[in-house]
């Protein structure tokens, strides 16, 4: 089987350099391009020979990011597997990086010999995550209890809606004719019942009718 043909875009030198060393001199593999942005990646990608058939993009660039830059290299390379590397393991971006096409998600601390196991996966079909990637993932999609219509009373979710539609507490005080204080004890209330964080999470719980 002919080695399969990799592209690395890691700005920092010293991991770059890191990868390059290892992953380059795995006959499993062929690093056609390596980049230190997208853009340089981008700027190289027409004078290759043969299109890389993984990329290894790191997020956080300089320049253009990471998850900016995927739907555009998917555009330019829809057979190509995107890998995403990163010291980033926050639920946000996991889901970004997944709906904008990615193919499987790694941390940076991932010992070379399970980055290189994961580009050979990716290529096999599958969809390499790291464990604590994993992890993040399941919670992300885990249905909570707040699928269950009588998990908050009838006012809470006017809270809830009046969140979703973007109002600050004041707004939403306004609107259900409530003092501001009163919709703080709601909102602190609510999160505690559907264990989230952030008007973030909420909204993008709801989003996903799990309330």
């Amino acid at each position: 089987m002919n080695p399969i043909r990799l592209a690395l875009v890691e700005d920092d030198p010293e991991v770059r350099e890191l990868l390059r060393g290892y992953l380059c001199r795995q006959p499993e593999l062929n690093c056609v391009l390596v980049a230190d942005s997208v853009e340089a990646f981008l700027a190289e990608l027409p004078d290759l020979a043969a299109a890389p058939q993984v990329v290894l993009l790191d997020i956080h660039l300089p320049g253009m990011s990471g998850l900016d830059a995927l739907p555009i290299i998917k555009q330019r390379l829809p057979e190509a597997d995107v890998l995403m590397q990163t010291v980033f393991d926050d639920a946000d971006r996991i889901y970004r990086a997944l709906c904008a096409g990615a193919s499987g998600y790694v941390l940076k601390n991932t010992p070379l010999a399970d980055i290189k196991a994961a580009v050979l996966e990716v290529v096999s079909g599958g969809a390499p995550m790291s464990r604590a990637v994993a992890r993040k993932v399941l919670a992300h999609f885990k249905p909570s209890p707040a699928t269950q219509s009588d998990l908050l009373s009838e006012r809470e979710r006017e809270v809830v809606q009046a969140i979703v539609d973007g109002l600050g507490d004041k707004q939403v005080a306004t609107r259900l004719d409530l003092s501001v204080e009163t919709v703080r004890t709601y909102v602190k209330r609510i999160y505690r019942k559907l264990q989230v964080s952030s008007r973030t999470e909420l909204v993008s719980r709801h989003a996903r009718g799990q309330i």
